[in-house]
């Protein structure tokens, strides 16, 4: 009788294989790093250079370009191992794709969301965010980046049969990313002008803790949708 492997096992061979292929496909990592970087270096050009022009935009400017960024790679979030087939073979495993959805959005946060999240002290300098915004702009964007990731997953996940369902995934993410980009960007203006932040960052713990219980439930529902067309 043939052993077949725990889920702790699947779960770390699934963490492994996720961050090898993401390696080998370098490009797929440097990509939002890269765009979130180029644009907040162009915007002191096309605006101004000037400390008190930049300053009142940079929470914005810094959370919107990360959401961008972040909708970048999650249309491959799914879609690799659903064109090799390996996604249809860990559907009929038995293991729940719970726990497979919530391996992919890891891997995605640690290959898009940290990136950016310690790019993001260097940015503030670029687009000169006063002293007082750099703790909340980074406490906020691990909550934040995490939920994007988390939720993104639902939106891959109901595009993955599509050939092109990155406009789609677009249209179906942006509305559940606006409390993020709200909260996110509230927590660190608040800070800069002197008002306590931490309601801002409650309520994006509260989103993330939400995100992680059940987006990949929503996620893994949608997945079993897209395997059966």
């Amino acid at each position: 009788m043939i052993q077949l492997p725990g889920l702790g096992t699947l779960l770390l061979a699934s963490v492994k294989r996720d961050l090898l292929l993401a390696f080998r496909n370098r490009g797929d990592i440097a990509n939002p790093a890269i765009f979130f970087l180029s644009v907040l270096v162009f915007v002191p050009l096309g605006i101004s250079p000037e400390a008190a022009v930049l300053a009142p935009i940079a929470p914005g400017m810094i959370w919107i370009l990360a959401l961008l960024a972040t909708l970048l790679s999650l249309d491959r979030l799914f879609k690799g191992d659903f064109e090799d087939g390996s996604l249809e073979q860990m559907a009929i495993s038995g293991q729940p794709l719970y726990w497979l959805v919530m391996v992919k959005a890891l891997v995605h946060w640690l290959i898009t969301g940290l990136p950016l999240t310690l790019l993001a002290p260097l940015l503030g300098v670029m687009m000169a965010l006063p002293d007082a915004g750099f703790g909340p702009l980074i406490a906020s964007l691990l909550l934040g980046s995490g939920s994007l990731s988390l939720v993104g997953s639902i939106g891959a996940a109901l595009t993955v049969a599509l050939r092109r369902g990155g406009l789609l995934l677009s249209l179906i993410i942006m509305p559940l990313y606006v409390p993020v980009l709200i909260f996110g960007t509230g927590a660190v203006r608040n800070a800069i002008e002197g008002f306590a932040f931490s309601g801002q960052l409650a309520v994006l713990g509260a989103y993330f803790a939400g995100a992680l219980l059940l987006a990949p439930l929503a996620a893994a529902g949608a997945l079993r949708i897209g395997l059966n067309q």
